[in-house]
């Protein structure tokens, strides 16, 4: 499976002719007005078969973005039919006071090149809760946001991951060179006890190197 990220929470995964594209954003010249940095580059000639969105912020919910004209599966729960087979859709919030704050996420899981994929969205509960964990599983690779701010930070990610048994740890929605907003990748790297800094943004799970534990996988920015 390749894995492509575009910044944020946006990746892109690819096994043989399947493609699924998760948070895509589109043009986000309001975040210029408001005095915030966002340099990632526009997403651009990318088809996929499935498109998912977490929840409906503007740079998550880009669709216009992504061609193909894919199966589009947004911010709902449920057990979902898509070209993959079954696409698991847990409702989560974006904050810790119930969605009250930010309004609802959702966790998607689904089986690609016969991994267990889950990426978490915009995750700003303090912990998993139970019936949420026990819906997800045991996961292969997990995405998980660890920037802190509107979601949850480094020491929460760690948890989760760990909760749920993951053996390749993506981060996401962390500061990078390109935004000036949230918290770095540092803090949740420098907890890990295997990571793998990458100079590309895309990257093959197959070529990653094997080990004992999981292995946290920081593709650089795009």
């Amino acid at each position: 499976m390749q894995v492509e990220w575009y910044g944020q929470s946006a990746f892109r995964l690819t096994d043989g002719a399947t493609t699924v594209f998760i948070d895509p954003f589109d043009e986000l010249e309001s975040l210029h007005e408001r005095g915030m940095r966002w340099d990632y580059p526009a997403i651009a000639g990318v088809e996929a078969d499935l498109l998912l969105v977490t929840h409906e912020h503007f740079d998550h919910n880009g669709v216009s973005a992504i061609g193909g004209g894919p199966v589009t599966l947004r911010s709902t729960a449920g057990r979902l039919d898509s070209p993959l087979g079954e696409v698991l859709a847990v409702a989560a919030e974006h904050d810790a006071a119930a969605g009250t704050e930010r309004g609802p996420n959702t966790l998607f899981a689904f089986t690609l090149g016969g991994r267990r994929v889950a990426h978490l969205g915009d995750l700003g509960q303090r912990a998993l809760r139970d019936e949420q964990a026990q819906a997800l599983g045991a996961v292969d690779v997990l995405f998980v946001p660890v920037g802190g701010g509107p979601t949850i930070g480094a020491a929460q990610a760690a948890v989760i991951a760990v909760r749920l048994g993951a053996v390749i740890v993506v981060p996401m929605h962390y500061r990078t060179e390109r935004i000036d907003f949230l918290e770095p990748v540092d803090a949740f790297a420098q907890g890990a006890a295997r990571v793998q800094r990458l100079a590309s943004p895309t990257f093959e799970l197959d070529a990653l190197p094997a080990g004992d534990g999981p292995l946290v996988v920081v593709p650089a920015a795009p």
